[in-house]
């Protein structure tokens, strides 16, 4: 049976497929997990996962990318206007000004000689807006990432292994764009560059963009791959809806394969949850998700925006640029706002 015969590529999964089996999602994710598995592979005390792959020839090899000097911020805003409603305690950002202009000009904030000035404060999840998923955010069977007990990882007292710290200075890198919705919306009869809420990106489906776009979009050891549904862009232009948590295009199970053979150091999106929803099985939350993170100690991120990103790429037609995106350093966090800079 090929790749192909997995996954219709339409959200919807073929019913014998070694993959998918949507009737039994616990043993398609076991059987998964121990097929593709990265447990041990950087010693047992590891905490940067697929970070590994990232090392200095590579980052040489991403700074020589940087050739007219244009830089784009991959990230959404952080305002009360986003994707939120809730969910899991998730809300939008609250912004808070603590200090103002109208203090200063009612001369109350105690400073000599005319000086004046603001301040202001931001409470927010930290899943809320464009962020990494960092290690310790997805268990499975209650392990953590490499093998380590669940509860022996995060505590009430935060991530007290892989805390999102341990990545802050690692994430500089070669990015590549696959830009799925407009590489393959012509073959799909559409013409706004965006993919079906539903429609599962399978393995066939990343080939075929890298094909189409050509050689500055293959993806090598230690890239963070940015894929670019579309949904965002029609988040944009008809309202939020059910975007944080309902149907999107995303990831199939199936690419767990993919993931793991690549050797990539991340891979984000600009949906909510990275991977296809509804999910491929009957019964199921965020299976890829499952075996991304804490089996392959993969970087996933997620609501990301590259759609000027897009643009450019598309217009000349090169794919791979420098990319930054570092997280917060926020001790024993399991994952941190960011904003990505991607450089050509």
């Amino acid at each position: 049976m090929t790749a192909q015969d997995t996954a219709t590529g339409t959200g919807e999964s073929a019913t014998d497929s070694p993959v998918v089996r949507r009737d039994d999602p616990l043993g398609s994710i076991r059987a998964m997990a121990a097929a593709h598995n990265n447990w041990g592979r950087w010693g047992a005390d590891d905490v940067l996962g697929t970070l590994n792959f990232i090392d200095a020839a590579k980052r040489v090899e991403a700074a020589a990318l940087v050739t007219t000097g244009e830089a784009f911020s991959l990230s959404q805003p952080f305002d009360t206007n986003g994707p939120q409603k809730g969910w899991r305690r998730r809300t939008n950002p609250v912004h808070t000004m603590t200090d103002t202009g109208v203090d200063a000009e009612r001369g109350n904030q105690g400073f000599p000689h005319g000086f004046g000035g603001a301040d202001d404060v931001i409470a927010m999840p930290l899943q809320c807006s464009t962020q990494w998923d960092g290690l310790g955010h997805i268990f499975d069977q209650g392990k953590a990432w490499n093998g380590r007990a669940a509860g022996d990882v995060v505590t009430s007292e935060g991530d007290l292994v892989t805390g999102i710290e341990t990545a802050a200075a690692k994430i500089a890198t070669r990015g590549v764009l696959l830009d799925v919705g407009r590489a393959l919306g012509p073959e799909l009869g559409r013409t706004d560059g965006e993919l079906p809420d539903g429609f599962a990106i399978t393995p066939e489906h990343l080939q075929r963009t890298i094909d189409l776009q050509g050689p500055s979009s293959q993806v090598r050891r230690g890239d963070i791959v940015v894929i670019r549904t579309g949904q965002y862009t029609r988040a944009r232009r008809d309202g939020w809806g059910d975007y944080a948590g309902g149907s999107a295009p995303g990831l199939s199970f199936s690419t767990a394969p993919w993931l793991h053979r690549s050797e990539i150091a991340g891979i984000a999106t600009d949906t909510w949850g990275f991977e296809v929803r509804p999910n491929e099985f009957d019964a199921a939350f965020q299976p890829l998700h499952q075996i991304a993170i804490p089996n392959l100690g993969l970087f996933l991120g997620e609501m990301w925006d590259p759609d000027a990103l897009g643009e450019a790429c598309a217009a000349d037609g090169r794919y791979d640029f420098l990319l930054t995106a570092a997280p917060l350093p926020i001790t024993g966090a399991v994952g941190s706002p960011v904003n990505p800079i991607a450089l050509r």
